[in-house]
């Protein structure tokens, strides 16, 4: 079967975990880059790239790459690709998103609207008509250009794949699902170590933990855009891809991870939120402040993303914050601590600067990844 290019975005600085993801679904990758990664597959990998990986935004079937300087160049270039391998005669077609990045063309919306109006003349001659109705199905396209090479993918997703669908409600500044899983699947805790997460909010540290120990696909639960491009991808795909996740998932499992708020109708949420995605009997939810951050086992995890000032706490409120994190770490013998935050003065409040630290940007916002790494636990003996 022909293999195609697949792009996958991801946050920047998180390449590598979305890279490995691909590859254990076994896809074989073609290119790492900033904030994305490119890989091989079938059409079947649309459907299971969707449904199965946890780190990435969206999958874009990659139609084409070129150099381009002027827009006559765009403009000749897009219609030279083979949208009608793709679009149907009835396709709702659009440029749903251009960025352009230290390249001579640099205005969205002359690019959306000059690389419409070439797809539009190339659908013209393979379909032998002048007006197209576009009232199918959607393919929306996303565009972008950095130094000067336009690189163009349908969107086969839709909605983002960190919208799992168990978030129904959500706190003020929420860590986006996709960055939760990435973050808990770049420390070395495991279904059996112990996880808390003591300013949970929503809750999505411990839901995406308790779906990575259950094996449960994030994708499972919802549907996706290219689900209905039956011309590309066959229902049987969909079918197999949706029997698979179902098949995988196993609730029947030891956990021990915990979320604290300090704010009971911020835990009540999370809680909702818990049942919502089915994982509710593997998470400890309680309303407690991080002062009473405790716990009598040991080798266990705190992973978390503490209030960093830019959009929920004043200044004033924050040492004592981190003063108090930093104190109940101290306390834990032998755990580790994975902390988010674009706080600069974190590392000088919990009381010690991370063992590692990892530059994030969530969004346009660049964040620290504070990585305290303690002791590995023995190994068992057989």
């Amino acid at each position: 079967m022909k293999l195609y290019e697949f792009i996958a975005p991801c946050h920047f600085g998180l390449e590598a975990v979305l890279k490995r993801e691909i590859q254990d679904l076994g896809y074989e990758i073609s290119k790492v880059e900033d904030g994305k990664v490119t890989f091989l597959g079938d059409p079947e990998a649309v459907a299971y790239s969707n449904i199965f990986l946890r780190t990435t935004e969206r999958i874009l079937w990659k139609v084409g790459e070129f150099k381009a300087v002027t827009f006559d160049e765009l403009f000749e270039k897009t219609k030279a690709l083979p949208w009608e391998d793709f679009i149907p005669e009835n396709g709702k077609f659009w440029v749903a998103k251009a960025n352009s990045v230290k390249s001579k063309l640099f205005s969205p919306s002359d690019i959306q609207s000059i690389m419409k109006k070439a797809m539009v003349d190339r659908l013209k001659s393979r379909y032998k008509k002048e007006w197209f109705e576009e009232d199918g199905e959607s393919f929306p396209i996303r565009v972008s250009i950095l130094k000067d090479v336009v690189t163009i993918g349908l969107d086969t997703t839709g909605v983002s794949l960190h919208k799992r669908g168990y978030r129904k409600a959500t706190v003020k500044a929420p860590i986006t699902e996709t960055l939760a899983s990435a973050i808990i699947m770049l420390t070395p805790w495991k279904k059996d170590r112990i996880l808390v997460d003591p300013f949970c909010g929503s809750g999505t540290f411990p839901i995406e933990a308790a779906m990575i120990a259950s094996d449960m696909a994030p994708g499972m639960n919802r549907d996706f855009l290219s689900t209905s491009w039956e011309h590309l991808i066959s229902k049987a795909s969909w079918n197999d891809a949706y029997e698979e996740a179902r098949d995988r998932v196993n609730l029947n499992i030891e956990t021990d991870i915990q979320g604290y708020d300090i704010d009971g109708s911020v835990v009540a949420m999370a809680r909702e939120n818990a049942k919502m995605a089915g994982v509710e009997k593997l998470i400890h939810l309680q309303q407690r402040g991080v002062e009473e951050l405790s716990h009598s086992g040991k080798y266990g995890f705190i992973i978390t993303n503490p209030p960093y000032g830019e959009r929920l706490e004043t200044d004033e409120t924050l040492p004592e914050i981190y003063r108090a994190l930093g104190d109940r770490y101290r306390e834990l013998d032998s755990w580790s601590m994975y902390m988010i935050t674009a706080w600069e003065e974190a590392q000088k409040y919990i009381g010690r600067n991370a063992d590692k630290n990892r530059k994030i940007y969530n969004g346009m916002m660049k964040t620290y990844l504070y990585q305290y790494i303690g002791p590995k636990p023995p190994k068992k003996k057989l």
